[in-house]
């Protein structure tokens, strides 16, 4: 294999195209994000990047709330949409048939559609230059229980997640290969 130099460019992936969203008690909003990571594990932490501009970024920075919710490869026109229309002057959730699905959160809504929510408060924030970048700990997590296996570990012949690189959307698609396989041959 050769390889050749490129322009700079983020080339990390795939990651998810997560549904990111909040809500300040006035309204509720989605933004779609893809710069989504586990950035710590014990208390379990994630962090997501967001544009100071965008229409959600001042609803996490007052209430301290967000959601994290993993769509199937199937939702990518719902994803999509979220990620290219502004939810200033168009209720997303509305718009998208979505349905806004209360948890232990005060402001942040779940997406009752997706598979896999994660109720995150704001624990940590680093300005960037273009981001902003928000690290939530993670009090609670949902999955739907018909993509769960008999261990209650998701099956992902199941279910096929949602994911980005390099602005295109991909697939998950199972290995069936667990952490330490290696080690067992």
């Amino acid at each position: 294999m050769t390889k050749g130099k490129q322009s700079t460019q983020l080339l990390l992936g795939p990651t998810p195209a997560a549904l990111i969203a909040c809500g300040d008690g006035n309204e509720q909003n989605i933004i779609t994000l893809a710069w989504v990571g586990v950035v710590n594990s014990s208390p379990p932490m994630v962090s997501i990047s967001v544009r100071p501009n965008r229409h959600s970024y001042d609803m996490i920075r007052k209430t301290g709330e967000f959601t994290v919710n993993i769509a199937l490869a199937e939702q990518v026109d719902v994803v999509d949409g979220c990620g290219t229309i502004s939810g200033r002057n168009l209720e997303k959730f509305e718009h998208f048939n979505l349905t806004a699905a209360a948890g232990t959160l005060s402001y942040a809504p779940m997406i009752r559609e997706c598979p896999i929510s994660m109720e995150c408060e704001l624990k940590h924030s680093l300005e960037l230059e273009s981001h902003t970048v928000f690290i939530g700990q993670v009090v609670s997590s949902y999955v739907e229980g018909d993509i769960l296996n008999e261990k209650g570990s998701i099956d992902f012949e199941r279910c096929s997640l949602l994911g980005f690189c390099s602005g295109n959307y991909l697939k998950t698609a199972p290995l069936n290969l667990k952490l330490g396989y290696t080690l067992k041959k």
